[in-house]
């Protein structure tokens, strides 16, 4: 399963003007695009746990069979089709990030949805797809890190862990704090940047094979 990235598709008018109803859909909730992407985000900063719970394993228990140098590569390229996918949920406010009458309201299943034309109706279906690989890809990838860091091929610094960890508390405020759709879409963004700057840095500490 291989991420592509967005083919440039220019909405026929601005997302900021008011639907005709006449040739709009109501699409599926805009949460349930949003919550899987800071799922597949979550699951990145659970590097943070390794730090503490990799303690008392077994030196004769299996290895996996994947290189460090590519797993550390393929989370790398993880972080930076999350963060594409939230700079999509930006440029598309109407659709994703709660614009409109409901702007306010907290996070919840049943509020943010509102009428689409058609071109955000495929941009939707579009994202909902690249979101359900990524998290797949973000599931797998942190996976196989965090097995490289518990067998010894990365070693780190304290530091590091607890900045993935400030990460996964900034999501976790998230949802907490029911906040809006629209500060939950941009602290994702900000996330993303975030963590692809932190396993950019874990690359450094990988060990020479």
């Amino acid at each position: 399963m291989v991420w592509r990235p967005e083919v440039p598709h220019p909405l026929s008018k601005s997302q900021s003007e008011p639907a005709d109803e006449a040739d709009t859909r109501m699409p599926p909730d805009p949460f349930a695009a949003v919550l899987p992407a800071l799922a597949a985000l979550g699951a990145i900063t659970s590097i943070a746990a390794i730090n503490w719970s990799g303690e008392g394993k077994l030196a004769t228990r299996a290895r996996t069979k994947r290189k460090t140098a590519a797993a550390l590569r393929d989370l790398e390229t993880c972080c930076l089709g999350l963060a594409e996918i939230f700079r999509r949920f930006q440029r598309h406010p109407r659709v994703f990030a709660g614009e409109g009458g409901q702007a306010a309201a907290p996070l919840k299943f049943g509020v943010h949805g509102q009428r689409i034309r058609a071109d955000a109706q495929r941009l939707y279906l579009q994202l909902m797809n690249d979101i359900a690989s990524m998290l797949v890809l973000a599931a797998q990838n942190a996976f196989d890190v965090m097995t490289a860091i518990e067998d010894g091929d990365i070693d780190a610094p304290e530091e590091i862990f607890f900045a993935f960890g400030e990460q996964q508390d900034r999501l976790n405020t998230v949802l907490q704090s029911r906040v809006t759709l629209r500060v939950a879409v941009d602290t994702g963004a900000d996330v993303a940047e975030r963590l692809v700057t932190l396993v950019r840095e874990l690359k450094t500490y990988q060990k020479p094979a």
